[in-house]
């Protein structure tokens, strides 16, 4: 995988690492929070903002031909970083149960770990799809809905929860068949050049 330095200059890439930046708010406002309520409001929009940035940078790469290899491995980690923060507090202040936590933990590091993997084997990182994106934004909803005080139990509490958590689980299987299409074409490749 090769990044070229104009590549960090590229608006898409800029909106990506202003979202991974944001984790040092993020990190702030739940330390705040932790002895005041009312600091869940500001966290509630900056996962607005980082929605707002997400959906942002991928319009603006697709639309001025700005996909670089840079931004498809910015964009995801400033997802992954954010979603880890979020995940961690929320369970160190049992917002969320245990077996929650670990799923979308564990989600995140098979996909990175599967990433590398995938990566050096066919040189280049795989972008995103719509799959992960739409259980980014799932997780994302239900973080909200706990923020905002929907109560344990309630529909929409358990609503977001499951729905959240089957998207991860697909998500897992999306990327491995994904992973194991572009692992064949590459080895297809290989095979055919020999």
């Amino acid at each position: 995988m090769k990044i070229n330095s104009k590549e960090i200059l590229a608006t898409p890439n800029l909106i990506s690492l202003f979202r991974l930046i944001l984790a040092i708010p993020f990190i702030y406002c739940f330390e705040m929070a932790r002895q005041d309520d009312s600091y869940f409001a500001f966290i509630v929009y900056l996962i607005l903002l980082a929605f707002i940035s997400d959906v942002l940078d991928g319009y603006i790469a697709r639309r001025t031909n700005q996909i670089t290899e840079l931004g498809k491995l910015i964009d995801p980690l400033a997802d992954k970083t954010l979603v880890a923060i979020i995940v961690i507090y929320l369970f160190l202040m049992d917002k969320i149960p245990l077996f929650y936590f670990y799923t979308i933990i564990l989600r995140d590091v098979i996909i990175f770990v599967g990433g590398v993997y995938v990566s050096k084997k066919i040189g280049k990182i795989l972008p995103s799809n719509l799959l992960g994106k739409a259980t980014v934004f799932s997780i994302g909803i239900f973080f909200i809905a706990i923020l905002l005080h929907a109560q344990e139990g309630s529909l929409i509490y358990l609503g977001f929860l499951y729905i959240s958590l089957a998207l991860s689980v697909l998500s897992i299987f999306g990327y491995t068949i994904r992973a194991l299409e572009f692992l064949n074409k590459k080895k297809h490749e290989i095979n055919s050049s020999n």
